[in-house]
């Protein structure tokens, strides 16, 4: 059994929770976070402004964030990667092998939209980004196993910090890139020079190689096997005290700042930013505050232990959102957009560290594709879905500053939820065993 937890917060040095980051683990997980992070802006940011250039009304451009729900979807494939093994390149391994099939088809997803013309197929422009959703979430789900199965526990909090070092250069990168090389030579060639973002994760697998924490439950052959393969991570998880709680929690923190996310391109269009302002303020801004805020991430959660610094990040996540409605009152301000964003990207990026490291932590070691893609899946589907449906008819209906406070108001549910899990123990009751730390020493303790 194990000794302790990955909420150790042992109070350990400065020095010491700056160590980790060098560490080839967490490198690795960098680099990954790189290519998961640009499939992201191909179909968020990026093609939210894209669209947005090419006149299509907001309740259009809004209505393809439903293309982040393929994301959502993944838990029910999610077991392929886990258990299929893959013929002539299965035998570098089953990480190994999913990585470089999914890579592959992310480029070729990516390539495919960049040859799209929304203005003259706008059904065939959803569609193809849909198409880069599923390649993209596929790829999230061999990358998320694959960082978890190769950080030790004690590396938890600093790898997540890399891996959203990793996403975040990957996502505002590729949206940078975009930005400059469509205002050049148009949005074709911005999409295809972008699939080249692949190569980091698909690398630093083939490098590597499989991870060595991978547990196998046994050879999946027999039709009763292959459904044990399916439905074991999720009678695993489900089977755990507080489980239920842990799901609604999953389901409910995010729904404002996804709300508030996925729609301040439509802002930053109508207040009238230029595609060089919004380099420079959103992609260059934001890019460095995220940084910072991961940084902090990486360090409060080896200090203060997760449960502190998950409450802390969701009250500073909630928070954020009000900078945006103070930006909608302000009209066109670069210095407001600077702060507005620089705000929101040291929240998020200390909130992406400590919530995907107490995510991860959740994780059973044998079922760590399938089990990460549940937490992840539910992680935004609510607010996705909203955003979709409704976001573009309720910034037109109430304006941009009300929607904002309301993007607030909706983050008080998740806050309150984990604060009272904590008390309650059942945030330590649902812990995973990627999670547990059998030597103490290790850990740093």
């Amino acid at each position: 059994m194990a000794a302790e937890r990955a909420d150790s917060g042992d109070g350990r040095s400065l020095l010491g929770a700056i160590k980790p980051y060098c560490e080839k683990e967490s490198i690795a997980a960098f680099m990954l976070g790189i290519s998961s992070g640009f499939p992201y802006a191909m179909i968020g940011a990026t093609l939210t402004t894209r669209l947005a250039q090419d006149g299509i009304e907001k309740s259009t451009v809004t209505a393809f964030t439903l293309a982040f729900l393929v994301y959502n979807l993944k838990i029910f494939w999610a077991w392929i990667p886990d258990g299929v093994r893959l013929p002539i390149l299965g035998r570098l391994g089953q990480r190994v092998s999913w990585m470089i099939v999914c890579g592959i088809l992310v480029a070729a997803a990516v390539i495919n939209l960049a040859l799209v013309d929304p203005q003259a197929d706008i059904a065939w422009a959803a569609t193809s980004a849909v198409l880069v959703g599923a390649a993209g979430a596929t790829f999230d789900i061999v990358i998320d196993a694959y960082r978890i199965e190769t950080l030790k526990p004690y590396q938890l909090g600093t790898g997540s910090g890399m891996s959203q070092y990793g996403w975040r250069i990957g996502s505002a990168g590729a949206g940078a890139l975009a930005l400059v090389v469509a205002a050049r030579m148009g949005w074709s060639a911005a999409y295809m020079a972008c699939a080249a973002l692949v190569l980091p994760a698909v690398l630093t697998a083939v490098i590597l190689g499989e991870p060595e924490r991978r547990q196998v439950v046994r050879e999946k052959r027999a039709m009763a096997e292959v459904w044990l393969s399916i439905a074991g991570p999720f009678i695993e998880f489900f089977r755990r005290e507080g489980a239920f709680l842990v799901l609604l929690f999953i389901l409910v923190h995010k729904i404002g700042d996804t709300l508030a996310n996925l729609t301040f391109r439509l802002l930053f269009d109508d207040l009238g930013f230029s595609n060089d302002e919004i380099a420079l303020y959103d992609v260059g801004v934001g890019f460095w505050a995220y940084l910072i805020g991961v940084f902090i991430g990486g360090i409060a959660y080896a200090k203060l232990g997760l449960k502190r610094s998950v409450l802390i990040a969701l009250i500073l996540m909630g928070v954020s959102n009000l900078s945006f409605a103070g930006l909608a009152a302000a009209g066109h301000s670069n210095l407001g957009m600077a702060a507005s964003i620089g705000f929101e990207n040291i929240a998020s990026g200390y909130g992406g560290v400590v919530v995907v490291a107490y995510f991860s932590a959740l994780c059973d070691l044998r079922f760590t594709a399938s089990q990460y893609a549940l937490i992840s899946a539910g992680a935004s589907v609510v607010g996705r879905f909203l955003t979709g449906t409704t976001a573009g008819r309720l910034i037109d209906a109430m304006g941009y500053v009300n929607f904002y406070l309301l993007t607030t108001v909706a983050a008080l549910p998740g806050i309150v939820l984990f604060w009272w899990m904590s008390k309650a123990g059942l945030v330590d009751a649902a812990m995973g065993t990627a999670g547990e730390v059998e030597d103490p020493a290790t850990a740093g303790g």
